[in-house]
């Protein structure tokens, strides 16, 4: 039991999830009325975006073993619950059935699976110790399964999903770069240059907040663009009060407990930025 538990923590089902509706809000915001036949697809995206994801996790907590140790010592690995080893064969098994399922979808949809994988693995074997670069790089992990979406159902990148895929790539670096603010003590020992360790909590607080608040900027564009319905409306004004005020508030309290809050309290933002663009796909 206490494996299987620890397995679950792995993956980060909510994470996971995530991910897997975001393939899902990609596909109705390029097609919201979907032909019967793509149905199946959409299954496979969501499969997809789930697996890989949860991969991507865990091959993350493989290689963070040392920093988690510090950070995050309750996590399965560092914990003791799952061995390192244990934790890999999971993740290739997953992999395994992200891509079946992407390939499942078309020849298209595998390749971009792929590329986002090993985009993901390099991030985490190289890109992570690099500072903003492994920011930006995560970023992308993050952004594709909108993109993937689009694809799923037309074999094209529609302009409202490329517009959502730019505000989830702003605001998520922003939240890269806070949860470097809230890791510093493990990534000075391990050499991850975190803007927060290169420059220091303070900067990398401003740093979070412009990405955050330039992400917020330019969410009423697709309203004003016509690209989708007043039902996004009040989602995404809604989205951007949260993304504003977690700036204010990092802003005046850049320490790790409240960038820990922070990183967390994002994840709420963009569940309903989600809910936005998914409502604003109808009306």
């Amino acid at each position: 039991m206490g494996k299987t538990v620890g397995y679950v923590r792995l993956m980060r089902p909510i994470n996971s999830a995530m991910m897997g509706f975001a393939v899902l809000v990609g596909a109705t915001l390029a097609s919201p009325d979907l032909p019967h036949i793509l149905r199946t697809n959409l299954l496979h995206g969501f499969v997809t975006g789930f697996v890989l994801t949860a991969s991507s996790m865990t091959i993350n907590d493989h290689y963070d073993k040392e920093i988690d140790a510090i950070n995050e010592p309750t996590r399965p690995i560092p914990s003791g619950l799952i061995k390192s080893e244990e934790a890999l064969v999971c993740a290739f098994a997953l992999t395994a059935i992200g891509f079946a399922s992407a390939y499942l979808t078309s020849i298209f949809c595998f390749a971009v699976a792929v590329l986002a994988w090993l985009v993901f693995v390099t991030y985490t074997a190289v890109g992570k110790r690099r500072g903003l670069l492994g920011n930006l790089m995560v970023s992308i992990c993050v952004t594709i399964p909108f993109i993937y979406g689009s694809l799923v159902v037309t074999n094209d990148v529609k302009s409202n999903v490329l517009l959502f895929a730019t505000t989830v790539f702003l605001s998520n670096t922003g939240r890269e770069i806070t949860k470097g603010i809230a890791d510093v003590a493990g990534d000075k020992a391990q050499n991850v240059n975190t803007l927060a360790v290169r420059y220091g909590e303070r900067d990398a607080a401003i740093a979070a907040a412009i990405f955050y608040l330039i992400a917020v900027s330019i969410s009423p564009l697709p309203w004003t663009l016509g690209l989708v319905s007043f039902w996004y409306v009040p989602l995404v004004a809604l989205t951007d009060l949260g993304l504003i005020a977690y700036s204010i508030k990092l802003l005046r309290d850049y320490s790790r407990d409240n960038a820990r809050r922070t990183k967390n309290g994002i994840l709420l933002w963009f569940a309903t930025g989600l809910l936005a663009y998914f409502a604003g796909a109808f009306g």
